[in-house]
């Protein structure tokens, strides 16, 4: 429904009204169309409707003439109404506001006539009450200046004081005047005057000086007859100089007297003058004694002197609260410097001179007692000297233990001296096995590693086998020119060896396994560490029963036993035949090191593969062999500051034991004595950890030598604080944990800046094979350019660590870090080359040259040329990378031939299979290999 119009809204006017309409028609009418006729009719009908209006009003007056009537009415009431109050309102007008009889007018004419009288009123007052105050200024100032010139110095004092009051007080209208301003100047200046004067008498009164102190009672004030007591002239001072005099004479108090006599020998003489001529005057008289006074208890009796001097004679003519003041501003540095001048400075730092100390000490806290407490009145039971005497043994092992802590440091900052380097030995506990019957030492059994270059059947190539010549990277010649590199020997075994010397004993190294005899060294060292570089000329050491049973029995291999001759296997009637080129192998064969390391069952294929060239293996039963422990001596180089850190912790434990065994301070520490010194040991130990890394930093990040001898440092000191730390006993013990804590981390540290330094050498090599870049399109003469340089630097650099490291380190831990070089290169090589898709005919040359450039590193794992290399105990992919080499330029049936005996177990399947898909065309006999090695690895003993 619609919504409804409120009745109060005005309507809309009906659009079809008369005018409208007429109008509507005027505009619809044309031109021709309008005539007289019709304009009549027009007016016509605006007549009708004026009559009509009419009608229609008169019509509606008519129907309510009583309310027409009642509201015309009222219309004509307030007109009327309105007509009078106009006119009153004009009358009240001229009544208020007439400029001659109007009340406004009239009203402010009496109102300024009012204002201007107060005015004269205030203005009559105020000069009034400031000449009054004027006057009032004017009689002080003349008193004030008679008093001054009088000499009058107490009672100017408070004249001046008044007066100034009496200019605080002045009215605003007088503190602008000139007449103020001159009287304010003029008060200042004889102010000034009595200041200057009251401290021209204070400064006669008392003096404060290195060489006496003089408290005078009266004194005489200059250009007057007066004569005034101390006590007066301090009480006539303002309160702000009074102060200023105060810290000033506390400043003299302890510079002149306190500080001097504690720092110094000092005589002291007392005088007192009374006689008629002068005032009474009180004088203490400071001489300086002769150096070398050993009884430092006299200190603090001259100390005492000097304030019970000044406690009779000069505290007293002070005002209660600023003697108060001052006797406790006293109290603190008094006892600081009784700690700071006398026992801190004398504290002793060896175990005679302590005693004595103790007697000071005690004499200390007395004196704090009868100066503090009694004479200076502080009652706030601050009882630092005593506090500090109660713990005097804490404190001084606390400097024992910093003066060991700076003699520590300086040891392990300072330049190490290269003359003072030594070879630490070490003993190894390993294990000797003993053959179970004799036997003739037979060939070692070839693995393949090194066999000649050979052909491989290629892509577009038929499949055969091929002799070739000898490679240019032969292993023999390799170590022809090792030899000759090498003629300076690094463990001095090139000298001349007697034809009668018994063999060494076989030994083991414990964690390879690894029999490490005699042999040539690589690279040259210093002559001062070649014969001793390892212990092996320690002929005049003394030799136990169990060295002799060792001797017995020399350095047998097990593994070169002649083995019986077992029965042939036939080859299976499918076994590929055999490539020619296969059967010559080198004469250096890295599976038979001169005492075999103990292997797993994996390791055990990989080092003793079958002979390739052989139609049928021989297989030999595993021969039980007892074992028997051997121990074997190495020996490393070590920086000379360890022994030097190494004597100071034994001193401190010896320091702390002689400590608690005097029983001197069994009264004075909290605690057992002897700890805080002994706690020197590990500290030192801390020190000799943190500061050498941090001082040496360049050095050890530059040389790779340097890092090896601090690892060696770290592992000589963990060794002799093991020593150290077996023998604590009795109060020693008390560190055990720290230094246990310390031998764990040095054996940490050791072992981490060991392998820090592999492994930034593993890092570098890595870096130098990256220009090899994957051994990729070596076809290209440039190519194959920048892989043989990128080889050759990983070589040389091999070669440059290997000598340095020799030099330093113990013989097992220089194999275990040089196999993890040579480790880093092949593992390298080999997954660059592996990761090939395709290698064609002339990179399979080209790769298994370069492959064979690292051969040479073998030449570093051999110490007898009649022995062959133990390379392979220290690189675990040693045999895969020459089995690699040899891969490269094989046929199918030489991979075939090799995969079936056994020889490959160090290659994982897909890699052979990736390895055989890169090298050969997509021929079946390819697929029926890839199928036979996707079978797996043949079964040891099948």
């Amino acid at each position: 429904m619609a919504f409804p119009i409120p009745s109060h809204l005005p309507r809309k006017k009906d659009a079809r009204d008369v005018s409208t309409q007429i109008l509507t028609k005027v505009s619809e009418t044309s031109s021709k169309d309008l005539s007289a006729k019709v304009a009549s009719t027009w007016v016509s009908e605006l007549d009708e409707t004026i009559k009509l209006t009419k009608k229609r009003i008169h019509d509606r007056i008519s129907d309510d003439l009583p309310d027409f009537q009642r509201q015309f009415d009222t219309a004509v009431s307030v007109q009327e109404r309105l007509r009078s109050l106009s006119q009153n309102v004009d009358v009240l007008n001229e009544r208020i506001s007439g400029p001659q009889s109007g009340l406004v007018p009239n009203l402010l004419t009496n109102l300024r006539s009012h204002s201007a009288l107060a005015q004269e009123t205030a203005d009559a007052r105020a000069r009034h009450g400031a000449l009054a105050h004027l006057l009032r200024c004017r009689d002080e100032l003349r008193q004030l200046t008679q008093l001054v010139e009088e000499g009058e110095l107490p009672q100017a004092t408070q004249a001046h004081a008044s007066l100034q009051n009496t200019l605080r007080d002045a009215p605003e209208a007088l503190q602008r005047s000139e007449i103020m301003a001159d009287v304010k100047r003029r008060c200042v200046a004889l102010g000034n005057r009595t200041a200057e004067q009251l401290l021209q008498a204070y400064s006669r009164s008392v003096v404060v000086s290195a060489s006496e102190v003089v408290v005078r009672h009266s004194v005489q004030v200059p250009q007057s007859t007066s004569t005034f007591s101390l006590s007066s002239i301090i009480g006539s001072m303002a309160p702000s100089a009074l102060a200023t005099h105060i810290s000033t004479l506390r400043r003299d108090i302890l510079a002149h007297c306190v500080e001097y006599v504690l720092k110094q020998p000092v005589t002291i003489s007392e005088e007192i003058s009374n006689d008629l001529s002068g005032p009474v005057q009180h004088r203490l008289r400071l001489y300086p004694a002769p150096p070398g006074e050993s009884d430092l208890t006299i200190r603090l009796d001259r100390l005492t002197t000097i304030v019970t001097f000044l406690h009779q004679h000069l505290l007293p003519h002070f005002p209660a609260a600023e003697r108060k003041s001052l006797a406790l501003s006293l109290s603190t540095p008094l006892r600081t410097a009784v700690l700071n001048h006398l026992l801190l400075p004398h504290l002793p730092s060896s175990l005679p001179k302590l005693p004595n100390y103790l007697i000071l000490a005690k004499r200390a806290v007395q004196a704090e007692d009868d100066i503090v407490v009694k004479m200076l009145g502080d009652t706030s039971g601050e009882r630092s000297v005593k506090s500090w005497v109660d713990s005097v043994g804490l404190h001084y092992e606390r400097k024992r233990r910093a003066e060991i802590l700076d003699c520590a440091r300086v040891i392990v900052t300072g330049p190490d001296d290269s003359a003072k380097s030594f070879r630490a030995e070490v003993t190894l506990a390993l294990e000797e096995a003993f053959p179970s019957a004799p036997a003739e030492k037979q060939e070692p059994a070839t693995n393949g590693a090194a066999h000649e270059t050979q052909a491989n059947g290629k892509k577009g190539h038929d499949i055969e086998g091929l002799d070739e010549a000898e490679s240019a990277w032969d292993f023999e010649e390799e170590t022809a020119i090792q030899s000759e590199e090498s003629s300076g020997d690094g463990w001095g075994f090139d000298d001349e060896v007697e034809p009668e010397v018994p063999p060494e004993p076989q030994v083991e190294h414990p964690s390879n396994g690894l029999g490490i005899d005699k042999a040539q060294g690589t690279e040259e060292v210093t002559e001062e560490d070649a014969d001793d570089a390892w212990g092996w000329n320690d002929d005049t050491t003394a030799t136990t029963a169990e060295d002799e049973v060792v001797e017995d029995s020399p350095w047998d291999d097990p593994w070169e036993e002649k083995p019986s001759e077992p029965e042939p296997i036939s080859s299976p009637t499918a076994a590929p035949k055999p490539a020619k080129g296969l059967q010559k192998f080198s004469k250096s064969t890295p599976s038979s090191p001169a005492v075999p390391p103990p292997i797993s069952p994996s390791r055990s294929r990989t080092q003793d593969p079958p002979h390739p060239p052989a139609r049928s293996i021989p297989q030999q039963p595993p021969v039980s062999v007892p074992s028997k422990p051997v121990k074997v001596t190495e020996s490393y180089l070590v920086s000379g500051r360890t022994k030097d850190v190494l004597q100071l912790l034994e001193d401190v434990l010896r320091e702390g034991t002689e400590l608690v065994a005097s029983g001197v301070l069994q009264a004075n520490v909290s605690g057992s004595p002897g700890n805080v010194i002994m706690q020197a040991a590990p500290m030192a130990l801390e020190l000799f950890r943190a500061l050498v890394p941090v001082v040496n930093a360049a050095l050890l990040q530059q040389s790779s030598k340097e890092a090896m001898r601090f690892a060696n440092d770290c592992r000589f000191v963990a060794q002799e604080l093991e020593r150290v730390v077996s023998r604590l006993t009795g109060a020693k013990a008390v560190v055990r944990d720290k230094l246990e804590e310390a031998l764990e981390s040095l054996q940490v540290l050791a072992e981490s800046w060991f392998e820090d330094a592999i492994a930034r050498e593993e890092r570098l090599i890595e870096e130098l094979l990256d220009g090899a870049r994957g051994f990729i399109d070596t076809t290209h003469q440039e190519r194959y350019d920048e892989c043989e340089d990128a080889v050759n630097e990983a070589l040389q650099r091999i070669r440059r660590v290997a000598p340095q490291w020799k030099a330093v380190l113990a013989k097992s831990k220089y194999y275990e870090a040089l196999g993890a070089l040579v480790e880093t290169a092949v593992s390298r090589v080999l997954g660059d080359i592996l990761a090939l898709e395709d290698i064609t005919e002339v990179e399979s040359h080209r790769l298994s040259e370069l492959c064979r450039i690292l051969h040479a590193l073998e030449g570093l794992f051999i110490e007898d040329p009649d022995q062959p290399s133990f390379i392979v105990s220290y690189v675990p992919s040693w045999l895969k990378f020459s089995y690699l080499s040899e891969l490269l330029e094989a046929s199918i049936a030489d991979i075939s031939y090799l995969f079936e005996e056994g020889a490959l177990v160090d290659f994982e399947i897909d890699e052979l299979v990736k390895l055989v898909r890169a090298l050969f065309a997509d021929t079946p006999l390819r697929a029926n290999t890839i199928n036979r090695l996707l079978q797996g690895h043949p079964v040891s003993g099948s």
